[in-house]
């Protein structure tokens, strides 16, 4: 079973040839050090032959001695910062931690590729009650390049770790490190010790950059948007895999991102190649929206019954709501990571690394940005101004309520092209991206109003049918419509603001 845990780290090497540590128990807080011994330390980092894991900074390691000996994976937050993921030792990478790294590896062998051997003679730094702060050790590392021949490459050298205890301040970082540099220690140049291992050992050349180099065009510009938004979604799988807040939500938003700019571009890129692409990325965003949908909607629905009076609360609303939330939920988690270890969404990841690899250009993609990016989002912008008055032409109902979630469609594509333009075409691009999100709020929020209210009708419904009072769920029922009423009086402002001429003629200019 797998662990994490938050790693709090900073790295010094000494400038010279002897490590001496200086007296920190003149840190504050710190008030004794106690000397832990010697351990001897073997650890074989796992990665792929072109290195793929080091090349995002992720670690996998199968280390033995110590007193956290098992499978690590590593895995950045911030500078200095990591998550650990641990698993038991085993002969083979455990199939948690393999999966977590699937969206890069994909079928790829994982294969020892640095062996690190380290004598770390351990300190820990103590408060006044004996509580553990930090702990400070000198590492004497041999690395081997693997795997090993005669005269393989090996790096030899010393450094410094210190790791902050669970709970304790970060400040001691700072504090500890101004007396480590009197001393004449100095901040490590690698992010890492695989980071060097690789560096001093030939392995970690870094990849060229085949794209073309000069003025950008159409075509370079919307293939570095993409190709951004695939390295977000590769990114997220580890995320949506581990629960991360907010993870599925972004992990959707790539997907339709990537999609929205296929449709937008696509004087840029052949559709006849990349709407299949598309359609794959909309199954995707739906398999990942089963559970983020339900979540959103039930924190509608426990927000508006939280609002109620409690003389209005008739019946167990709360319980009613608990059961039906949980009966849909019911496995949505499990069938995510199932559709994230399907064979569909590894073949989709090669389509659009192949894609990216070899993008199915069109003569467009060779003209200047500013003739042809701009085009595309006005493009999009007229089409969302069709749909938006067709919505305002129609009485409230049901016409106007699908009217107007195509609409939302139309606004949130407008807006991704509009972040797309944004690295080329600067201010007034942004500017009309928040325009069109402002739009994509309104129609966002009526929308799901009608999807609270088809919610509310079923649990009113259901408690009918149980002998309980259907009462409070008509209530909220009447909120809800009182809601999608307000947004509709709303959009026709919001509208006549974000379809200013001028947006228009900046976005051109």
């Amino acid at each position: 079973m797998a662990e994490t845990k938050r790693e709090i780290e900073r790295k010094y090497e000494a400038t010279g040839d002897e490590v001496r540590l200086p007296d920190l128990t003149r840190v504050a807080d710190v008030a004794s050090v106690v000397d832990k011994g010697v351990a001897e330390l073997d650890a074989v980092y796992y990665d792929t032959p072109d290195l793929r894991l080091a090349a995002h900074a992720l670690t996998l390691r199968r280390r033995t001695g110590g007193d956290d000996a098992g499978w690590h994976l590593k895995f950045p937050v911030a500078t200095g910062i990591r998550d650990e993921i641990r698993a038991p030792l085993s002969p083979t990478v455990p199939r948690a931690l393999a999966a977590l790294v699937r969206s890069l590896v994909r079928d790829t062998q994982l294969a020892p590729v640095v062996r690190l051997l380290s004598s770390r003679d351990v300190r820990h730094l103590l408060d006044e009650d004996g509580a553990l702060l930090a702990e400070v050790s000198v590492d004497a590392v041999r690395a081997e390049r693997l795997p090993q021949a005669d005269g393989s490459p090996t790096a030899s050298w010393t450094e410094i770790e210190v790791e902050l205890a669970d709970d304790a301040d970060p400040a001691l970082l700072d504090r500890v490190e101004k007396r480590l540099r009197k001393a004449g220690l100095r901040p490590s140049a690698s992010a890492s010790k695989l980071a060097r291992a690789l560096a001093e050992t030939g392995l970690g050349r870094p990849a060229e950059d085949t794209r073309e180099s000069g003025k950008p065009t159409a075509g370079t510009h919307v293939l570095d948007y993409l190709r951004a938004q695939r390295d977000a979604l590769v990114a997220l799988d580890p995320a949506v895999r581990r629960d991360l807040p907010d993870s599925v939500h972004q992990m959707r938003v790539a997907t339709r991102r990537l999609r929205s700019a296929f449709r937008s571009y696509g004087k840029v890129l052949d559709r006849t190649v990349t709407d299949p692409v598309g359609e794959e990325l909309k199954w995707l965003a739906a398999e990942l929206g089963v559970d983020r949908d339900q979540e959103v909607l039930t924190e509608r629905l426990q927000s508006r019954i939280a609002a109620l009076p409690r003389t209005l609360l008739l019946g167990p609303v709360r319980g009613r709501l608990r059961i039906w939330s949980v009966a849909r939920r019911s496995g949505s988690r499990r069938k995510t990571i199932a559709v994230l270890d399907s064979k569909r969404y590894l073949v989709l990841l090669d389509t659009l690394d192949a894609l990216l690899d070899g993008p199915p250009l069109r003569p467009a993609a060779r003209r200047p940005v500013a003739d042809v990016v701009p085009k595309a989002v006005i493009r999009d912008y007229d089409r969302l101004a069709g749909r938006i008055e067709h919505a305002l032409a129609l009485d409230p109902g049901i016409p106007r309520d699908l009217a107007m979630h195509d609409a939302r469609k139309a606004a949130k594509r407008a807006r991704y092209a509009a972040e797309a333009a944004t690295p080329a075409l600067g201010g007034p691009a942004k500017k009309f991206a928040k325009r069109m999100k402002a739009v994509q709020t309104v129609l966002g929020d009526h929308q799901d109003s009608v999807v609270a209210r088809e919610a509310l009708r079923g649990l009113a419904v259901q408690a009918h049918l149980a002998g309980e009072s259907a009462f409070t769920w008509g209530l909220l029922y009447g909120q809800e419509a009182a809601t999608a009423a307000e947004r509709e009086r709303e959009l026709p402002e919001v509208w006549a603001k974000a379809s200013r001429p001028v947006l228009r003629e900046r976005l051109m200019a």
